[in-house]
């Protein structure tokens, strides 16, 4: 704004010499412009006048000072401007600690040795055999071995042993036992529960030998190893 005054004063001071002095010819736009430059700096000088002779309105504004410590009192040292004070609490009591009752007493068994058995089972007694040939053919002959259990144990296991001597000559109907060959020797076991021998008591066993009855006859015949009777050698 203040450099807009200007060039309307210059104007207004150039045109004003120019029609002083002749130079130029007045014209009614000539004065309308001189009028105007002349208002305007009347006006400007009016405007600085007033600033002068009232200067508060446009004094700065200005902050209110920072309240003095006197308005909140002296802070207790130690403890931070600003920050609230802890309630005072009442002192809290110890718990007491709490009582366990002690586990009971724990029992432990007897130490009395377990009862133990009066005696083992008792053994079989020594089985005894006779062999004996019951009847006889042209090719075969029939023959029975008695097994005798002296003792009074069943006797449930046993092993019977006959030995022919020759490989030639076959074994058949074959009674109260289950009979194998290996060669010349045929064994008998019991069969399942027919062939067990009672205590105090026998079993029997029966079978027939195929062959020339010429030298026929067994060579050999256990029980459990025990050879048979009956038998001649």
């Amino acid at each position: 704004m203040a450099i807009i005054l200007l060039d309307r004063t210059v104007a207004a001071a150039a045109a004003v010499r120019r029609v002083v002095t002749g130079q130029a010819d007045v014209s009614r736009a000539t004065w309308v412009a001189v009028l105007a430059a002349l208002g305007v700096v009347v006006a400007t000088v009016v405007s600085i006048t007033s600033v002068v002779r009232t200067p508060e309105q446009f004094a700065p504004v200005t902050l209110d000072a920072p309240p003095s410590v006197d308005q909140f009192g002296t802070p207790t040292p130690g403890t931070p401007r600003g920050q609230a004070r802890p309630a005072a609490t009442s002192p809290t009591t110890a718990a007491s600690p709490s009582v366990t009752a002690a586990p009971p007493p724990v029992e432990l068994p007897s130490s009395a040795p377990a009862a133990t058995p009066s005696s083992a089972s008792p053994t079989p007694a020594a089985l005894a055999a006779d062999f004996v040939i019951e009847e006889k053919a042209l090719l075969s002959y029939g023959a029975a071995v008695t097994i005798n259990n002296p003792g009074p144990v069943p006797a449930a296991q046993w092993t019977l042993a006959i030995t022919l001597p020759r490989e030639s000559l076959r074994v058949s109907a074959v009674q109260g036992a289950r009979a194998t060959q290996d060669g010349a020797v045929w064994t008998f076991v019991p069969d399942g529960g027919a062939g067990q021998v009672p205590g105090g008591a026998s079993a029997r066993v029966t079978f027939r030998v195929n062959g020339a009855a010429v030298g026929a006859t067994p060579t050999a015949c256990t029980v459990d190893g025990v050879a048979c009777g009956g038998l001649s050698n």
